[in-house]
């Protein structure tokens, strides 16, 4: 199963005045995964789609950065 969250390990200058960011990451789009549009896919209500951006729930992905994510795993 492919993961939406992707990270990579960028190169690191020695002559970098900046302290290097070791591990960054991305997220991919869930339609990069799906290859065709199957039909009769579950859909949003009209409402609902418009606060979402899209009309089915596979191609929905809310996006939370990096950081977003460790808070919530320090909340619990």
């Amino acid at each position: 199963m492919p993961t939406h969250h992707k990270t990579y390990h960028p190169y690191i200058s020695p002559f970098d005045p900046c302290p290097p960011i070791a591990v960054k990451s991305y997220s991919t789009p869930p339609n990069l995964y799906l290859g065709f549009q199957p039909p009769n896919l579950p859909q949003f209500s009209p409402r609902e789609a418009l606060k979402k951006g899209t009309l089915w729930k596979v191609f929905y992905d809310p996006y939370y950065s990096p950081y977003e994510r460790a808070k919530e795993g320090s909340d619990s």
